[in-house]
């Protein structure tokens, strides 16, 4: 047994960090299918940083992260929010979940855009939850 056996697991630490996209989705988009592809996926969401809102999670103790983004093109007339993942070390996945979609032309209509994007939060705090007693 080496002096390191006997430390307490520490819980990992998950930040909420919705100012800007973690580059660490880019570089693992364009490591999981290439950089033309990447710039095309869930509407250029992780080429250019510029759709909103969005919520995100960050745990630098396992590079891992979370995050909710908006994965439809600007163009559809159903907008849809999607939980994409970023497991410890490397990789990426989308998150099969609920959909959190609204209608662009009834925008007042119930689900609301405000509406999708707070069950998608739910939805991801949850992912954390149970995510969280796998690592």
């Amino acid at each position: 047994m080496g002096p390191h056996d006997e430390q307490p697991v520490v819980p990992a630490l998950w930040i909420r960090h919705d100012s800007e996209i973690l580059p660490l989705w880019w570089d693992r988009l364009c490591a999981e299918m290439g950089p033309q592809p990447a710039s095309r996926y869930a509407g250029g969401l992780f080429d250019q940083d510029r759709r909103r809102p969005i919520a995100q999670w960050f745990n630098p103790a396992l590079n891992a992260a979370l995050l909710v983004a908006i994965e439809t093109g600007p163009e559809w007339p159903v907008q849809r929010f999607a939980v994409f993942y970023a497991p410890p070390g490397s990789g990426f996945t989308k998150v099969h979940m609920n959909n959190h979609e609204w209608f662009t032309r009834t925008p007042q209509q119930s689900p609301t855009e405000k509406e999708a994007f707070a069950a998608a939060i739910t939805s991801a705090e949850a992912f954390l939850q149970v995510e969280m007693d796998f690592i």
